[in-house]
């Protein structure tokens, strides 16, 4: 094994040395060695983390056996597997929270790490600016500092050695500042907070805030410090559809790493180019976003199997040749050959074929009428806010329609006014057999089993057909018996999912169904729902879904309810149109005022001239301004050099100067703003 392998396997902080100690570790290796120390180089300036071999359980539990990957610089990697596989147990790994039972993970020194747990909300009793105002600190003190020693410098006497030190001072806080983009900073958190859907609450205090506002508001804090690497643990969750458009715009922009888990099948094909899967302990690689995903892995697996099998086959083939010659003297020398290419034969394990999803199938047993649901009319409100005004809508038999909107616009509520059928702008059609998913599953008695949730319902069928309906969902003989109180979100999702199916329900309703799905389970319900023959009313935030989905969307905001009769990509570009149509409605009616105001000014011919002057005097001023403020940043940048730091003369001349533009300049605003 060449030395710089051992080296390399030995140290677990040896992206820590400095480019000199490395220099003289990578001359150490010999000459024989120069290729492989070059490409170690190269290795060390671009890797962040890498984990070698790694295994870690609980108990007696293995979660992880023989995972190795590399983690590289600028690398966008999407994290998936089955819920309870234990994903978020190796980013603990990761961020050195845990430690690895065998194996190593080296990480680069310094390195930085940010992590957005799931649930992990920022936890402050400062106001949302105050708190992203923090994370520049720093900058904004050497911006403070930099105006003091500026002021210093204009008073001190020249060639002293306060001088030679404030000069000295001012070049390297200047440097600082402008490394850091310190100027840029207040745009900088303006830019994530409204994007993120802060723009109204820079003044709340964020103790005052729920969960989910402060989750993202972690996020946003995460964004603005930019650390090298970015752990993000489903940061979708809590987000709208705007602001998750946003946010992929921004990721795709970020100067450092992320590796994300998500569930969010949109969100990885928009941001990734990799996908890391945890599959039977192990963690394989491929390259691409989601959707090549599905296709490379399936491509792979029948890859592995083929070669396994043409193993096998040679086995077979080179057993029988020795069996059949090991004991005749003409041929014992040859089936001897081939006993030891069996010894020596690297044995390929058989592939395991990947787990099979849950299974959901949505039957109806009737018809409802062809008007299956007619809305007139109906306003909401709620908490004294007023959700929807005199919404008006019909849902015709067959039809599968998406409801979308941002956070607390009423999607839910709209859901749920509908079900409970006691506003009488709501009429269902004969013949409904309407089936409800909550997403909080509140129908679920958490006293109950898992069994009797399901068989105490419908007690018609026999224990073999709930056993059967409950395990083609994945909850297995070990879960009949649990108390729902103690399942986890995902098995509590598919226990009510089975639920519904056991309705046969014509007429299905669903908050959020995808909550809590890991992606297999996701695709299989989406599968099953595309199958369904019935009728399909639906909150989602799952964008993925909605395409696959609806033929109808319906957006809520503002109070007003619209319908689009088209599917997801066509609202989307719809809404963009609208939006655009909007701003354009807007400026025309802007310059309509202003020509209306303009024509009811221009009375006489005088008053045309007057308001030319002004008009004139306006230009001028703002081109003093201009020049004034550009004189002032030239200045600046002369007084930081150190030949006119060197020159005390001069640069008194230029302090003063600088005093006196500041003036100018103070005075053509009060004359602008006089204009104005």
């Amino acid at each position: 094994m060449p030395r710089f392998y051992k080296f390399f396997h030995e140290r677990s902080d040896f992206g820590g040395l400095r480019r000199g100690e490395l220099a003289l570790k990578l001359f150490d290796f010999g000459q024989s060695d120069l290729f492989h120390t070059a490409i170690l180089r190269i290795f060390l300036e671009i890797m962040l983390i890498t984990l070698d071999n790694v295994r870690f359980g609980y108990d007696d539990k293995i979660i992880l056996d023989g995972v190795s990957f590399t983690l590289s610089e600028k690398e966008r990697i999407g994290f998936i597997g089955a819920n309870g596989e234990g994903k978020t147990t190796l980013l603990r790994l990761m961020a050195g929270s845990l430690s690895p039972d065998e194996g190593k993970i080296y990480k680069k020194g310094g390195l930085k790490i940010g992590w957005l747990e799931q649930n992990g909300g920022l936890e402050s009793d400062k106001t949302v600016y105050e708190e992203m105002r923090s994370v520049f600190g720093q900058v904004y003190g050497w911006i403070g500092r930099l105006r003091e020693t500026e002021q210093k410098l204009a008073s001190v006497p020249y060639g002293g050695e306060q001088y030679r030190e404030l000069s000295s001072k001012y070049e390297q806080l200047e440097r600082a500042v402008a490394a850091a983009d310190g100027y840029n900073a207040d745009v900088r958190i303006k830019t994530v907070l409204n994007g993120m859907g802060f723009a109204d609450m820079y003044d709340q205090k964020i103790s005052t805030m729920s969960g989910g506002e402060k989750t993202r508001l972690k996020l946003c804090r995460l964004l603005l410090e930019e650390p090298e690497l970015l752990f993000l643990d489903e940061p979708t969750n809590h987000l709208d559809v705007q602001t998750l458009f946003w946010l992929e715009d921004y990721l795709k922009e970020y100067r450092g790493a992320i590796f994300t888990v998500s569930h969010d099948r949109y969100f990885l094909d928009a941001v990734v180019g990799k996908i890391f899967e945890l599959e039977n302990k192990k963690v394989t690689a491929f390259r691409g976003n989601y959707s090549k995903y599905k296709i490379l892995k399936a491509e792979k697996y029948e890859h592995d199997l083929k070669e396994y099998e043409r193993q096998q086959e040679e086995i077979a083939q080179l057993k029988d040749y020795v069996a059949r010659n090991i004991v005749r003297a003409t041929t014992a020398k040859s089936a001897q050959s081939r006993v030891k290419k069996l010894e020596s034969m690297e044995l390929l394990e058989k592939p395991l074929p990947p787990p099979k999803p849950p299974k959901f199938s949505f039957d109806t047993v009737e018809k409802s009428e062809e008007r299956a649901l007619s809305v007139t009319g109906l306003s909401l409100s709620a908490g004294g806010k007023t959700l929807l005004r005199d919404a008006s809508f019909e849902v015709r038999r067959g039809e599968k329609i998406a409801i979308v909107g941002e956070n607390g616009t009423g999607k839910s509520t709209l859901i749920r006014a509908l079900v409970q059928k006691r506003d009488l702008a709501v009429r269902w059609g004969r013949f409904n057999k309407i089936g409800y998913y909550d997403q909080e599953n509140a129908d679920l008695d958490p006293e109950e089993t898992v069994l009797g949730a399901l068989w105490h319902k419908h007690t018609g069928m026999t224990q073999t057909q709930v056993r059967a309906l409950l395990a083609r969902a994945k909850l297995d003989d070990e879960d009949m018996e649990k108390k729902v109180k103690n399942l986890s979100g995902g098995e509590r999702a598919k226990l009510s999912l089975v639920l519904l199916e056991a309705l046969c329900a014509n007429f299905l309703v669903l908050d959020e169904p995808t909550n809590h799905l890991d992606l297999p389970a996701r695709e299989s319900l989406e599968s099953a729902l595309k199958a369904f023959d019935g009728t399909l009313l639906f909150v989602s935030h799952d964008r993925y879904f909605i395409q696959g989905l609806a033929d109808k969307i319906i957006e809520i905001g503002e109070g007003n309810l619209t319908v689009y009769d088209c599917g997801y990509e066509e609202y989307t570009a719809a809404k963009k149109a609208r939006e655009e149509q909007q701003l354009s409605a807007k400026k025309a009616e802007k310059a309509e005022m202003r020509a209306a105001q303009s024509a009811a000014s221009y009375r006489s011919k005088a008053e045309r001239a007057e308001e030319a002057k002004k008009k004139q005097k306006l230009k001028e001023t703002e081109s003093k301004i201009a020049a004034a403020e550009a004189e002032i940043a030239a200045l600046n940048g002369e007084i930081a050099k150190p030949d006119i730091a060197a020159d005390y003369k001069l640069l008194t001349e230029k302090c003063a100067r600088l005093d006196e533009l500041h003036a100018i300049v103070e005075k053509l605003y009060e004359e602008y703003e006089t204009l104005l």
